[in-house]
């Protein structure tokens, strides 16, 4: 009997071995959180109805014809696994078409399987222990038999497991590999010894800086808490205080202690991905640290196989990643996204910017992080100049979270170095921020949306005497990469620079201006930008921040509630945006004002997930419930409500390179994701409400799955000029 139709060499699949290959990788992938009994199971029994004669002889048919089996596998597996595996039988029902919820589950159980017996009797002939799973007692663990939320996170860490094992036992069979190829465990105390000599002689490069003192003593104290057990930690230090290497330095030395996996950090924007991970690399080597940010998927029903064997699955000690890519992985139910989560167990996870986690989200999100460090072995850093107010949250108001910065306002007093302006009444124009922004030789001007920073950019080319540079994300990884290498060296020899940028430079983006003019914003943006100012402490004079309020560029409207907020604590005659004590009471008046531990949107979740309802979690409740499968999309869990769509830009530099790779992902046969990685640096994402104007898409060529080629014009400035996008964010 076969699982899959010949390989390149010419050879089939065989079932048995498939089926004993994935359960002894899921059993590996889920020993780590207490299931390696269960995901075993799973992985013998997942594709049980391959046994069946009519799909052993479609499967001859398609291998013919080069197309699907078209005929049901998962059926006879999933009703196997409810005995051993109650629940979590949802896991071989959605190892393809991904988790729905427990409802299906129910109804497969009363629905009788053609030809069952004789299958079953087929699948035991030559697979003989998989009748001591299906005799044998329950599996699940005990503790998530007892809550509700604990049973389904376990429910997804478990089908993660068995979908990692399926995809890459199915990969190795179609590359030739007699088994799947597994990156052996990392030695965290090499990892450790490397990385601490690499951070010496990096910072033995760079010249001194006024306030390396303070960066090496919150460094110190930041391993020696790594000492500490496992659970949340928090790093509440200033921007520009080496955040980025001391949370690595605290997730390295904890992870070496404690014996953990690995360690994953997840970041909220592109920029700051694609910054980190270049000083991670120098610091751990390149193939230590994997970059995972693609917005590409592999889900849809008209892909191919091929193209879900591509997906990452995070299999390397250190990863750098965002939180949108985390976030909506966890509470996903697709197996490409899905595939990776298991390696959040016993691991360390490092939250970098987590004042940007999207408010109507909180609850789920802190509940989840809640489960992950309480159940699943798993280390939790929160990191951030502004750090939220997590704790006035019923979710978290019991949770024990270790400090790592022992008297944070002090630390931020002896850190200040720049001073806030406010121009805010009377409001300016565009006009008048940017005459004033070109009577300085050096400045950075940071505004809401992308057509804001596309008004002042040309506004600042028209009046200014000095060099202009622009980023925003409808330029492409290299493009802004190479922006900032620019701008980095202008100020590195003091010479005249302008710079207008949309929030992507906030957070964790290491330049150093005199000036920053920042529009009006959330409390925390304001700071994140006020980071940019002065940022060595090398000036003799403290840094400028104007933050002004432009009458012709007014607050989006998602940032009106947290700009409310804002006004009531900041400002003119008020505090300003680095006072610790005040950002507590903003950041509780925020929640109290969004009803963030009661919203609507974080409460259906949770509801949701305690029903074990993944559809909905994933793509939002049915609007009229047996009357419609219409679905709301706004109860959804998803990080970024306005979705977006991967378009690779061939017009900017390397052209020829990113056309062979796209002529390789046309064309190829085997897994490509070596493929995907060359490409993200020209990977441009856009809202999909813009990708649907006609005018847009008429610009691009699909190339696979979710990604499209850009053909339209390329500015050298601004990136893929959409024309349209009025609030767009980054």
């Amino acid at each position: 009997m076969w699982a899959h139709s010949t390989n390149e060499a010419g050879r089939r699949h065989g079932l048995a071995d498939h089926l004993r290959s994935t359960s002894a990788l899921a059993r590996q992938f889920a020993e780590s959180f207490g299931a390696g009994d269960l995901a075993a199971a799973a992985g013998l029994l997942h594709d049980a109805g391959k046994a069946a004669c009519v799909w052993q002889e479609k499967l001859l048919v398609a291998e013919q014809r080069h197309s699907a089996v078209g005929c049901d596998h998962k059926s006879l597996g999933a009703r196997l696994m409810i005995g051993p595996g109650r629940e979590t039988a949802m896991t071989i029902l959605g190892h393809h078409g991904g988790l729905t919820d427990i409802e299906r589950l129910r109804e497969i159980r009363g629905e009788p399987v053609t030809d069952e017996a004789q299958t079953l009797a087929r699948l035991l002939k030559q697979v003989l222990e998989a009748q001591d799973v299906i005799d044998g007692p329950v599996l699940v663990p005990e503790a998530w038999r007892r809550e509700p939320l604990l049973l389904e996170m376990g429910v997804r860490l478990t089908f993660s497991a068995l979908v990692d094992a399926d995809h890459l036992d199915t990969g190795a069979h179609f590359q030739g590999l007699d088994a799947p190829v597994i990156t052996p465990a990392a030695d965290m105390a090499a990892l450790v010894r490397g990385f601490e000599e690499r951070r010496r002689a990096m910072l033995a490069e760079r010249p001194r800086s006024p306030i390396d003192d303070m960066r090496e003593g919150l460094y110190a104290d930041a391993v020696r808490a790594a000492a500490g057990p496992g659970g949340v930690y928090r790093l509440p230090a200033p921007t520009g205080s080496g955040k980025t290497i001391t949370s690595a330095g605290f997730a390295l030395h904890h992870a070496a202690r404690h014996r953990k996996s690995r360690v994953i950090v997840a970041v909220p924007f592109l920029t700051i991905t694609e910054q980190n991970a270049e000083v991670y690399r120098r610091l751990l080597g390149e193939h230590t640290v994997l970059e995972h940010h693609s917005q590409v998927e592999f889900d849809s029903a008209d892909d191919e196989g091929r193209l879900r064997l591509a997906a990452e699955n995070w299999d390397r000690p250190f990863i750098v990643t965002t939180t949108v890519q985390l976030f909506d992985s966890l509470f996903g139910r697709k197996p490409a996204r899905s595939r990776k989560l298991h390696r959040l167990a016993n691991a360390v996870l490092v939250l970098d910017e987590v004042q940007a986690l999207p408010v109507s989200l909180l609850v789920p999100i802190l509940d989840a992080l809640k489960l992950l460090a309480e159940h699943f072995g798993t280390t939790v850093l929160l990191t951030s100049a502004t750090q939220p107010k997590f704790d006035a949250l019923s979710v978290w108001s019991a949770l024990p979270v270790h400090n790592l910065v022992n008297q944070p306002v002090e630390l931020f007093q002896r850190l200040c170095r720049a001073r806030y302006e406010w121009w805010i009444d009377p409001r300016p124009n565009l006009a008048e921020v940017a005459d004033k922004v070109a009577d300085e030789r050096q400045a950075l001007v940071v505004v809401n949306t992308v057509d804001h920073a596309r008004r002042m950019f040309r506004l600042l080319a028209q009046r200014a005497d000095v060099p202009v540079h622009h980023l925003s994300t409808r330029m492409c990884p290299a493009h802004r990469r190479a922006v900032l290498e620019k701008v980095r060296s202008l100020l590195a020899d003091d010479q005249p620079v302008l710079l207008v940028s949309t929030q992507l430079i906030e957070a964790g983006v290491d330049v150093d201006f005199p000036v920053v003019f920042r529009a009006l914003a959330p409390a925390e943006s304001l700071q994140q930008a006020a980071g940019r100012a002065n940022r060595e402490g090398r000036r003799a004079d403290l840094g400028r921040v104007v933050v002004f309020d432009a009458s012709d560029a007014p607050v989006p409207r998602f940032y009106c509630a947290a700009v409310g907020s804002t006004r009531c604590y900041f400002g003119p005659d008020r505090d300003d945006p680095d006072n610790v004590t005040a950002l507590d009471h903003y950041y509780r008046h925020l929640y109290n004002s969004l009803d963030a531990d009661h919203g609507q949107r974080g409460t259906t979740i949770q509801q949701r997930r305690k029903k074990l309802d993944f559809l909905s979690v994933a793509e939002g409740p049915l609007r009229d419930s047996g009357l419609s499968t219409q679905r709301d999309s706004a109860l959804a869990f998803r990080m970024i409500d306005d979705d977006t769509v991967p378009i690779v830009v061939t017009g900017y530099q390397d052209t020829a390179r990113v056309e062979d790779l796209l002529r390789e992902l046309r064309t190829s046969e085997g897994p490509q994701r070596e493929t995907f990685r060359d490409l993200r640096p020209y990977i441009v994402t856009i809202p999909r409400r813009v990708f649907k104007d006609p005018g847009f898409t008429a610009l691009c060529q699909p190339v696979v799955g979710e990604l499209w080629e850009w053909r339209g014009d390329y500015d050298e400035h601004l990136g893929i000029d959409d024309r349209c996008a009025v609030e767009t964010v980054l």
